[in-house]
């Protein structure tokens, strides 16, 4: 993290040893990496909770996108508590319901299901990253909720 302004930053849940919470970081290194990398990047949420300053500087200088895994939308709430803003957020809950034959399972390693659901969740950010990068920064900073309902 050399720049502090490097387009939209992506944080995803860090609930490790929960499949929702491995959609989730699946779902940010597909973004990160294959769809949208020459405007975004990945901030790991522990760099959040342990104050890390850099890591904080990129989040108040760039709108973010979280990625929650539950209900306690830790990603979301440590944007926030960052001074970031918080420009769309999405859950993997609500991925899951929009796509309910889809029962992911594992932890280490997704099964398919698993795989196809943070390929969706990937799919639904990159297109907030898309509206995100071609808006002025003035609405930007705006931010919103974004549950993937058209």
């Amino acid at each position: 993290m050399n720049d502090d302004r490097t387009g939209v930053v992506i944080v995803p849940c860090s609930g490790i040893g929960k499949s929702f919470g491995t959609i989730s970081r699946e779902a940010a290194y597909e973004v990160t990496e294959e769809l949208c990398p020459a405007d975004t990047q990945l901030v790991a949420l522990s760099r959040l909770v342990l104050g890390d300053e850099e890591a904080r500087a990129v989040v108040a200088a760039n709108p973010a996108v979280t990625l929650d895994g539950c209900k306690h939308a830790c990603a979301t709430k440590m944007v926030a508590e960052s001074g970031g803003t918080v420009a769309h957020s999405l859950a993997v809950l609500d991925v899951c319901r929009r796509h309910r034959g889809l029962k992911p399972k594992g932890i280490a390693q997704l099964n398919e299901a698993g795989q196809e659901l943070a390929l969706l969740m990937a799919r639904d950010v990159a297109a907030d990253v898309a509206a995100l990068v071609s808006r002025p920064a003035a609405a930007r900073a705006e931010g919103g909720h974004h549950d993937g309902s058209a």
